[in-house]
């Protein structure tokens, strides 16, 4: 089934402004930075943009603890398949859990929304649910942090 991740993120700058942005790997890791990940990089090679993020799982519900260990990798691969979409996949490598969907750029008087839909999904009996709605947080919460650094990276 999954649990929806729907985020609108907006931009005073032309969404081609947003692409540059979101296509620069200076940026990719001074918000890896703000997010403040154990360890983290970014890397570009064309229409491909890979983010590997190493995050500590202090905090979280100790039934999340036993499904995730002390840290939680996530890796996310973004295929530009347009100057103004993306499709997006993120993977915790060796854990049955992932998030899969899209990400849009609609400009529309010099202001430019970036919107991300994911679509959570852990197959784990019984706490799936639960863990799916922590990702959910945890991916929303990174997105308000990179909206943040995006709208002081294009006011510079």
């Amino acid at each position: 089934m999954g649990t929806k991740l729907t985020k609108k993120l907006t931009y005073d700058a032309t969404a081609e402004q947003v692409a540059a942005m979101l296509d620069d790997v200076a940026f990719r890791e001074e918000v890896l930075a703000r997010q403040k990940v154990a360890r983290g990089s970014a890397s570009i090679d064309g229409d491909h943009v890979t983010i590997e993020q190493v995050r500590s799982s202090d905090g979280l519900p100790s039934f999340a603890q036993k499904f995730v260990g002390d840290e939680i990798v996530i890796v996310q691969k973004e295929t530009w398949t347009s100057p103004t979409s993306a499709d997006v996949h993120l993977a915790i490598p060796g854990k049955p859990g992932e998030a899969a969907g899209t990400l849009t750029l609609t400009e529309a008087g010099g202001t430019t929304t970036e919107v991300v839909q994911l679509d959570v999904s852990v197959r784990i009996p019984l706490v799936g649910g639960k863990v799916e709605g922590l990702i959910k947080d945890m991916v929303g919460t990174a997105l308000d942090i990179e909206h943040r650094v995006g709208q002081e990276w294009l006011a510079r």
